[in-house]
């Protein structure tokens, strides 16, 4: 009786394992020259705007009924849209429309860190994909560190992303293009000093496809593209282009920016190499489908935003130029100085004719920098203008001019002003953190951020602005 007993347990041991084995090659027998389809959805530098995501789940939603769908960031997903930007959880209105239309992936851009260590924080654990970047460091910030690169599985793909940030934003440092006081706890490389050591990623994960999902800009995934060539294709983001090209056999691909394309590429993927490719960059704004459930979102968010107020009128448009002159002067009679500066950047929307609603001044100034005052001659201004070479508006004197390698500042009655003459500065804070070399002091810090006084100023100013015939830009060459 034992030995049937035995006999019964092997047996049953034995057509166990038979049942395994069997499963175990029907799991790996898709043959590795099968020919596998797969649509890959990107965006890039989002910036905060979310009217158009309703279409995308609509999209993609689509796609899905026909093929396997990977949906993509390259990355700048905040800072543009005073609805996200201003929320009562900074950010957190993208995060979750990311979340609900199904996106898989992202990599970190610059302007991910504008809100600061702990908003990052929050965004991050918020986050129900998964995020790339492989050049930075999280130290001891309890900021999640973002995976070096990441394999997804999409039934029988594997499709690995190694992710990178650009690094520019400061010289003589490695950080990104953001606010210096808001990563200062963070370290970052450079990509080009990190990408060798993924050169094998597609080998050691055994992936059918490998593709470098950056946020470096066009010139920089070129250079991947030619010096780097471990990758299938690379999926960009940071210089806003409408890019789809193919440089060294590897085809590089932007979707331009603010939400308004969709790129979408479709993909024939066998022995681990693309087949074919097809390419389409999909107008939003055009595209008339929507997915209701996420439009009602879109909805809610923007109506309990309260942006809407009147708090100005503009006689005439103002582009970007004519509105940092209006910025600059705006400060200037707000913080009490005698002299403001606006680096021209930071200056990121136009304004329309007609009234000047609350939102306006937000999509102008979306980064919430702060408000500080210096004391400086006008030599340390100098000094300030020409080092640094910075593109700045102004507002406080007549004219600043270059002859030769000489700045000449004129005061209003176009007198030149000595160079031992000391004036109150007014500036964001931005600009003494990225040029700290030049301003050495410590800075009288005001209660506002440079768009709240904005805000004071129009809501205390009755006149109607036009600044269209004033010139206040300068860039020491």
């Amino acid at each position: 009786m034992r030995n049937l007993y035995k006999y019964i347990l092997t047996t049953i041991v034995f057509l166990i394992l038979i049942s395994c084995s069997k499963d175990d090659t029907s799991t790996n027998s898709i043959p590795q020259n099968e020919l596998k389809e797969l649509t890959i959805f990107h965006i890039n530098d989002p910036h905060g705007q979310i009217a158009n995501f309703s279409k995308i789940k609509h999209i993609v939603d689509q796609e899905k009924e026909k093929t396997n769908v990977i949906l993509v960031c390259s990355g700048d997903i905040f800072s543009g849209n005073p609805v996200v930007d201003n929320h009562i959880e900074k950010g957190f209105p993208m995060i979750d429309l990311m979340n609900k239309v199904g996106f898989d992936i992202s990599v970190i851009g610059n302007h991910e860190f504008d809100y600061g260590e702990d908003i990052l924080k929050d965004r991050l654990n918020q986050s129900q994909f998964n995020w790339v970047c492989a050049n930075v460091a999280m130290n001891n910030t309890n900021i999640p560190e973002p995976d070096e690169f990441k394999t997804i599985t999409i039934n029988n793909l594997k499709i690995t992303f190694l992710g990178l940030v650009e690094t520019n934003g400061k010289e003589n440092d490695v950080i990104p293009s953001t606010h210096p006081w808001r990563v200062k706890n963070l370290t970052f490389e450079k990509y080009q000093n990190v990408i060798n050591n993924f050169a094998q990623v597609k080998q050691s994960e055994n992936s059918d496809l490998y593709i470098a999902l950056t946020h470096l800009g066009e010139s920089s995934d070129i250079n991947i593209a030619n010096n780097y060539p471990y990758f299938d294709l690379i999926i960009g983001g940071h210089s806003h282009s409408k890019v789809n090209t193919s440089i060294n056999n590897i085809p590089i691909f932007q979707a331009g920016s603010y939400l308004n394309y969709l790129g979408k590429i479709s993909l024939k993927v066998k022995n681990k190499k693309v087949e074919s490719l097809d390419y389409t960059l999909i107008n939003l704004n055009t595209y008339q489908n929507k997915d209701n459930s996420i439009q009602t979102l879109i909805e809610t968010y923007n109506d309990t935003a309260n942006l809407d107020d009147i708090i100005g009128f503009s006689e005439v448009y103002h582009n970007r130029a004519s509105v940092g002159s209006f910025y600059t002067d705006a400060l200037r009679n707000e913080m009490n100085v005698d002299i403001t500066f606006q680096n021209t950047g930071g200056i990121r929307n136009d304004l329309d004719e007609g009234n000047i609603l609350k939102r306006e001044i937000y999509s102008i100034d979306p980064f919430n920098n702060g408000s500080v005052t210096y004391t400086m001659s006008v030599a340390e201004i100098k000094n300030f203008l020409k080092g640094s070479k910075a593109s700045i508006y102004y507002s406080g004197v007549s004219s600043i001019t270059q002859e030769n390698n000489t700045i000449i500042i004129k005061d209003q009655n176009n007198q030149t002003i000595d160079d031992n003459t000391i004036l109150t500065v007014g500036v964001n804070d931005y600009i003494p953190a990225v040029y700290d070399t030049y301003f050495t002091q410590t800075p009288t810090l005001l209660p506002y951020t440079t768009a709240e006084t904005l805000i004071n100023y129009l809501e205390h100013h009755n006149t109607p602005i036009n600044y269209t015939s004033i010139n206040s830009y300068f860039k020491y060459q």
